[in-house]
């Protein structure tokens, strides 16, 4: 039929899901998480856990993640508009390599491990700890970051 609208794949009552990011950036998130990832499993072997003890790697991995993070995120927002190669960088080096190199999935299989364990104590310590831990460091990052512009720009906040 001429004119007729072509008939309706969808169903009833659901949206269908627009994409916040162009498929490209999805690459660069993709080439980014696999560099994280490797770097991440590289100091993973380098400097394995110890049963039963403070898992040190994933710890400083997921804090120094959180402090990148919030320092990277800041400088973006300081300058400009989340556009073009700001939005390259904080998808790239945010999303891909950070969201790579950072390991919530082994904190928290380090931190079951330890809880169930006859080290719980030392599980609990870690669990709690790195949380409270890795906001702390997103907060001195974006700090960092804050406090030497303003100074720059003659500000005293």
């Amino acid at each position: 039929m001429v004119g007729a609208e072509p008939p309706s794949h969808s169903i009833p009552g659901l949206r269908l899901v627009h994409l916040p990011v162009r498929p490209a950036w999805l690459g660069v998130i993709f080439v980014g998480g696999t560099l994280g990832t490797a770097v991440r499993a590289a100091l993973e072997s380098t400097f394995a856990p110890v049963p039963g003890q403070w898992p040190w790697t994933t710890f400083w991995i997921n804090l120094g993640g959180a402090f990148l993070l919030g320092a990277l995120l800041e400088g973006l927002a300081i300058s400009g508009a989340d556009h073009g190669w700001r939005r390259g960088l904080r998808l790239g080096l945010g999303t891909g390599v950070l969201g790579g190199f950072t390991t919530y999935s082994t904190f928290a299989v380090e931190s079951f491990g330890l809880i169930g364990s006859a080290s719980w104590l030392i599980g609990l310590g870690y669990a709690i700890g790195s949380v409270l831990l890795g906001v702390a460091a997103a907060f001195v990052g974006v700090r960092a970051v804050r406090l030497p512009v303003r100074w720059l720009r003659g500000g005293r906040r």
